[in-house]
């Protein structure tokens, strides 16, 4: 179910994101401002930000992809106004590019071939004072 969510909620940034930009260039926002884009990416700053959260517990890869990309987002909210922070986001969203190719080749290959040829570092859960494995109680 992360995959999934995940996947359309980077679909319809890059969707919002065009449909945005077109808007702007046709004219149909024609006073956008830095304040604008700002908001923007804020809110996606946000958004991924709760999904960091959540893949906490999956693993480190997906820890470090995703608390990279709300860094992106927030140096980019902060790029509308300061060229240092968009030009440290491009090369920071680059880096994440290549950790996500990495963790989506290393999904495939260990699925696939039944082991862990390439680390994800997965999430363990603690063990209690009593030895009885934690995870139990995060069952939904």
């Amino acid at each position: 179910i992360f995959g999934a969510t995940a996947v359309s909620t980077f679909g319809a940034f890059w969707t919002s994101l065009a449909a945005f930009i077109w808007a702007h260039e046709g004219g149909l926002y024609a006073m956008t401002t830095e304040l604008d884009m700002t908001l923007y990416f804020l809110c996606w700053g946000v958004l991924v930000s709760l999904l960091t959260v959540i893949t906490s517990r999956i693993s480190t890869a997906h820890f470090a992809l995703f608390g990279g990309v709300a860094i992106v987002f927030f140096l980019l909210a902060l790029g509308e106004w300061n060229l240092t922070a968009k030009r440290v986001a491009g090369y920071l969203g680059l880096a994440c590019g290549v950790l996500a190719l990495y963790l989506g080749y290393a999904l495939l290959l260990n699925e696939v071939w039944k082991g862990s040829y390439l680390p994800l570092y997965p999430y363990k859960a603690p063990v209690s004072a009593s030895g009885e494995d934690e995870k139990a109680d995060l069952k939904v």
